[in-house]
């Protein structure tokens, strides 16, 4: 009952929603992802979650797309004004491709898999740490409640640059962190930061 009162305690503009659709999903008359970049039923799943947290940020969302191989943009921007979308390269962890294919196949919020974690993450604020610019990610979910003590957070590495891929063939992995191309970071960040909903499926 208490997370439904949540559902319910949403702007009015935001229940005036259409999750699915081969065309993407509305809200309040705006067209979300019209260009049809995020995979319909990802899209769903991730502006249910974005209803469940109401205490997201409304105007922006964040969808990863771990069904496709990290050759490919897969971190979808989101802008929930306008419904455009913009994608990006982003890593999965080594424990989900241990082959090193570029595929994330195994998911895990264990401590020690250095694997990705699905669902719903909540982000922080940004922060200066080992790799530059970064920001913390709260995991919001069974799925991905170990985050914070996994360190599980975005920033960039140099294994996601244009560079390294054209040399590699294709992007490195992280630890279970969403990592891109350091020269994203700033941008990236400035978006996400302070509570934006991020949410990962496969």
């Amino acid at each position: 009952m208490q997370r439904r009162a949540m559902i319910f305690a949403l702007p009015c503009w935001a229940l005036s929603h259409n999750w699915a659709g081969a065309r993407g999903a509305q809200i309040a008359g705006v067209q979300i992802d019209s260009a049809a970049l995020v995979r319909p039923d990802l899209l769903a799943q991730a502006l249910a979650a974005w209803a469940r947290w109401p205490q997201t940020t409304r105007t922006h969302l964040a969808i990863v797309d771990f069904s496709l191989p990290s050759t490919r943009p897969r971190l979808f921007m989101v802008n929930l004004h306008d419904g455009s979308v913009q994608g990006y390269l982003t890593a999965h962890g080594r424990g989900s491709d241990a082959d090193h294919d570029g595929w994330a196949e195994h998911f895990s919020n264990a401590g020690g898999s250095l694997a990705s974690s699905l669902g719903a993450y909540r982000t922080g604020a940004r922060y200066y740490g080992q790799h530059g610019l970064s920001l913390h990610l709260e995991g919001l979910e069974p799925s991905n409640a170990n985050a914070a003590a996994r360190a599980i957070v975005m920033h960039g590495a140099a294994y996601m640059s244009p560079d390294y891929i054209r040399h590699h063939g294709r992007p490195g992995r992280s630890f279970g962190c969403f990592v891109v191309d350091p020269a994203l970071v700033p941008a990236l960040i400035t978006q996400l930061e302070g509570g934006v909903l991020l949410y990962a499926g496969a």
